[in-house]
């Protein structure tokens, strides 16, 4: 599958991704699990270039979940470490491919190095006018909707009168398109707490392809199958 066999007319303006399999497919090679994050990272990479070239408007990548936390010690660190990494050393890669980067995630409960880091790429990347990479960093769904709850209510907001807008202006990133495509990798297929919200009406994709291995050929023939789904939002088509 290449770009020139998909729709350009027709594309999804949110695509979300859960990059799954990284611990798995380094444990098939009798690696270390951060050797899967490592290669994991690589195709991330990878797959942020090709949406930015089919012209994508905005990805969403789930980095690391408020269940993370849970992993080892040791796992959590390196972690850490490798987004401090990558968000320090791709500015010209951003830049090339006029990628603008932006958090989803209560940033509050990260690291210091890492907040100074994404607040530095989302300023560096600010007026770039391509694709949109949302990077998903200590991001739980629900976690986001109490966040957005609770400042509302702080605002004096009345809980009767309140509206599904009010609910979505309060989210990490308020302009942010609700989700036209998921993208599990990995051959699970649950949701994760990943974009509850957003996810309402998306087209669900699962693949068996463990993350490492996913590739841009198979990401543009899921962008394909989603251009076949006919999406009824609840009504009946004509």
């Amino acid at each position: 599958m290449t770009s020139s066999e998909i729709q350009k007319d027709a594309l999804p303006a949110h695509v979300g991704i859960i990059m799954d399999g990284n611990g798995r497919w380094a444990k098939q090679r009798k690696l270390p699990r951060t050797s899967g994050h490592e290669e994991g990272l690589k195709r991330a990479k990878d797959i942020a270039k090709a949406a930015a070239d089919l012209g994508l408007r905005y990805v969403t990548l789930y980095v690391f979940s408020t269940e993370n936390w849970k992993r080892t010690e040791q796992e959590v660190g390196f972690l850490m470490n490798l987004i401090h990494t990558h968000l320090v050393k791709e500015l010209q890669f951003y830049r090339e491919n006029q990628i603008r980067v932006k958090l989803l995630g209560d940033i509050t409960g990260l690291p210091k190095t890492i907040q100074s880091d994404i607040r530095e790429a989302e300023s560096d990347t600010e007026n770039f006018t391509g694709l949109t990479l949302c990077l998903a960093i200590n991001y739980g769904g629900r976690d986001e909707i109490v966040r957005s709850v609770r400042k509302l209510l702080a605002a004096g907001k009345d809980a009767a009168s309140l509206t599904e807008q009010d609910i979505s202006a309060g989210f990490d990133i308020p302009e942010l398109p609700d989700l036209d495509l998921l993208i599990r990798t990995g051959g699970e297929k649950r949701l994760s707490n990943f974009l509850l919200w957003q996810s309402a009406y998306a087209e669900l994709l699962f693949s068996d392809t463990l993350w490492p291995d996913y590739r841009p050929a198979e990401f543009l023939e899921n962008i394909a199958q989603f251009q076949k789904r006919v999406r009824k939002f609840g009504a009946v088509p004509a």
